[in-house]
């Protein structure tokens, strides 16, 4: 297959640790580091640019890039007609409107003619809206959480992840308008090797985030309690049983999600598991 996927990434900030290490769990190397503009994979027919993350969503519509990781609010802010094909579950972040900790809020309607100071227009406008509130939105394209200090706004809208620099700015967040992460996103109508490719990077992709999101358990049980504890166990398909050399027990092994592990975890003890092995998953393919 001689086509080539060019896949363009966050150049340096909050995505770009992340997508590099999605990509070197999927197996997937090639160089990366501070001022490289491109690179191309020793073992996979894909090449990397690394771009500003605002730019990402452009260069994917005009064909540039036949893939991307960005931000989904950068996506939805520049409005470009891209697909997004999957979600990645990382770099996840709020967009939040916040106001100086001295100030009573008392709800979305507090914020009626006001000035709010953002880099994201687009997303607060269309929230604004649909809450009935008018104000005046000054977009400005960084260091948003000093405008209220300096006098340019009395409230921010800007993303979120701690918290921290909200706080250290004098301000508390007081609405979230939207919810991002990671999305990895296409440009329309990929011809058939291109898609085939894609189709290759999604299975991989996948396969890493189901080894995420479970562990694989081995745990001893008395007979008398097997019903019991493989029904909390459904594994991939079922648990594997097998006798132990003690009678009247036997070895469960299994995979458990990792949003059920200590909720179920719990009625497994207490129905009678002893030595249970928790051990992360590498990769996980159905």
């Amino acid at each position: 297959m001689s086509s080539v996927l060019r896949i363009a990434l966050q150049k340096n900030g909050r995505l770009s640790e992340d997508s590099y290490q999605l990509f070197k769990e999927c197996g997937i190397r090639f160089d990366y580091g501070t001022g490289k503009l491109k690179s191309v994979s020793s073992n996979f027919p894909a090449e990397f640019l690394f771009l500003r993350d605002d730019d990402i969503p452009g260069y994917v519509e005009d064909g540039v890039a036949d893939l991307g990781i960005v931000g989904e609010n950068v996506a939805v802010e520049t409005g470009r007609p891209v697909t997004t094909i999957h979600k990645l579950g990382f770099s996840k972040c709020r967009l939040s409107i916040a106001v100086p900790r001295g100030v009573d809020w008392t709800g979305i309607q507090h914020l009626d003619g006001k000035n709010i100071a953002t880099s994201y227009p687009n997303l607060l406008g269309k929230y604004l809206a649909e809450q009935g509130v008018r104000a005046e939105i000054h977009e400005i394209s960084g260091s948003v959480e000093i405008a209220p200090s300096i006098g340019l706004a009395e409230a921010v809208c800007d993303i979120v992840s701690s918290g921290s620099t909200l706080l250290s700015n004098g301000l508390k967040e007081v609405e979230t308008i939207f919810r991002s992460e990671a999305i990895l996103i296409a440009r329309p109508q990929l011809d058939a090797d291109k898609q085939s490719l894609v189709d290759k990077l999604l299975f991989r992709i996948k396969s890493v985030q189901a080894a995420k999101n479970n562990k694989y358990i081995v745990l001893n049980a008395p007979n008398h309690a097997l019903d019991e504890i493989t029904a909390l166990l459904p594994g991939m398909k079922s648990p594997t049983v097998t006798p132990l050399a003690t009678e009247g027990w036997s070895s469960v092994h299994s995979v458990l999600n990792e949003n059920e592990f200590w909720e179920n975890i719990e009625a497994i003890r207490a129905a009678g598991a002893e030595g249970i092995l928790v051990i992360p998953i590498e990769k996980m393919i159905y």
